[in-house]
């Protein structure tokens, strides 16, 4: 199986309480397959992680945050998955960003973004660990227990 290499950066969002918002949303080429996932996605030519983490938080979700503010990413990961009947093996980088509150603007979101995207919410650990729904990162709440 050939594998279209790619790097990404994603953000563990939480709010005051503890929540971390997570985005919902499908295949084109399986519409009737659905996921969670954070917020982040593929890195432009040139960019660094905490660059593209910043721009893809902005575009998905309307906050504005400097790249710098991100801080050092806490985990790391490859993936490998089909998406659009392609095959991807992504390196990427996850960022760990507090807000109190955060109304979620999907304004900035791309052609593809609004095509697949179809819902946004805040899940705590609890609920990740309980949910028999398919969440990205696998062991989401996992992670969040070692990084926080």
């Amino acid at each position: 199986m050939t594998f279209i290499e790619r790097r990404a950066a994603r953000v563990l969002l939480i709010d005051a309480a503890e929540r971390t918002l997570l985005l919902h949303g499908s295949d084109p080429a399986r519409p009737e397959q659905h996921w969670w996932f954070t917020p982040g996605g593929g890195l432009a030519e040139g960019e660094t992680p905490a660059q593209g983490a910043a721009r893809e938080l902005h575009e998905e979700t309307g906050l504005k945050v400097a790249p710098e503010d991100l801080g050092a990413p806490v985990h790391h990961e490859t993936a490998e998955f089909s998406y659009d009947s392609r095959q991807y093996r992504q390196h990427q980088h996850f960022f760990l960003y507090r807000v109190a509150e955060w109304q979620v603007d999907t304004a900035g979101f791309d052609t593809e973004e609004q095509r697949t995207i179809t819902d946004h919410r805040w899940w705590s650990t609890a609920e990740l660990a309980a949910s028999a729904e398919q969440i990205y990162p696998i062991d989401l709440a996992d992670l969040l227990r070692r990084v926080r």
